[in-house]
């Protein structure tokens, strides 16, 4: 048995082969072929856009698939949502569907929307967000180079934005903020429901999000007089708390070990030392599994 698994060709695809690799599925796909093959032979995995594969999980082409939560609200998909994996292509937070215009237009809020005409690739979504308050627009979908078209071409554009850099370099400022968006691990009703398919899913999501969690994050290890240790401690976060374990054959020493954000190391670090830490070592983490 094997379970068919969707995954995002393009721009999400390096940032999603990085994530499985994190969590031990090594992912190798050659030129333009778009069946990869992975080091577990029980999953079959297929790349595709990202705006297709809520459907074909929707439709039990595919077992179980990753993609953005807005791609599976545009499809109107019927899936299971697995797990959220909170990752882009440039950073792990989520992206935002925003409804943006030129800086110096006129349109100041959604009610002057009425009658406009729009461009995006989320037809569905931003005709149910107009809806939502009580505007009727031309809303036409775009196939690409959305940004560009404001002013001269549509009066306004419903797109995804990650750090706002492209809405700001097009000279566009954001009306408002549709949905926020991040990958989810979803599945088909009928796959789930089957007990071999679950357990392979819940597994797969078990290890992804272990690997998002460890992002970031790494871990110390040190040696502490036991006469030091409290003060070290009251310096060193922890994600719990740290395990102390006495070093062999020498009762005046302790090990230390924790889990801190990488961000912080290079502070801890020179304090740890000066509140009497040695052989500190720092190592990276590919996994946390709470």
């Amino acid at each position: 048995m094997k379970l068919r698994l969707g995954l995002p060709k393009g721009s999400l695809q390096e940032a999603t082969f990085q994530l499985f690799r994190r969590a031990g599925y090594h992912i190798s796909a050659s030129g333009r072929s778009y069946y990869p093959s992975i080091d577990d032979p029980e999953i079959e995995v297929i790349l595709m856009r990202a705006q297709e594969i809520p459907r074909y999980v929707s439709e039990g082409v595919l077992d179980a698939g990753l993609s953005g939560y807005d791609w599976i609200q545009e499809n109107e998909a019927r899936v299971i949502e697995v797990a959220e994996l909170v990752y882009a292509k440039q950073s792990n937070r989520p992206v935002k569907l925003v409804l943006a215009v030129a800086q110096d237009s006129n349109i100041r809020s959604v009610s002057d929307l009425r009658s406009k005409r729009i461009a995006t690739e989320f037809v569905r979504l931003t005709q149910r967000y107009l809806a939502s308050h009580g505007v009727t627009a031309n809303v036409e979908f775009s196939y690409g180079a959305t940004e560009v078209k404001v002013p001269e071409v549509v009066d306004a554009i419903v797109d995804l934005t990650e750090t706002g850099s492209s809405l700001k370099a097009h000279n566009l400022k954001v009306l408002a903020t549709i949905l926020e968006s991040t990958p989810r691990l979803h599945a088909n009703p009928a796959s789930w429901a089957e007990s071999w398919k679950r357990a392979k899913l819940e597994r797969l999501a078990l290890l992804l999000k272990g690997a998002l969690a460890a992002y970031a994050k790494v871990g110390l290890k040190m040696n502490v007089p036991s006469s030091k240790l409290e003060k070290v401690l009251k310096i060193l976060p922890a994600m719990k708390h740290p395990t102390v374990s006495p070093l062999y054959n020498d009762s005046g020493w302790v090990a230390l070990e924790v889990v801190i954000d990488e961000h912080r190391v290079r502070e801890l670090i020179p304090a740890l030392k000066e509140a009497g830490a040695q052989d500190i070592i720092e190592y990276p983490l590919n996994k946390v599994i709470p």
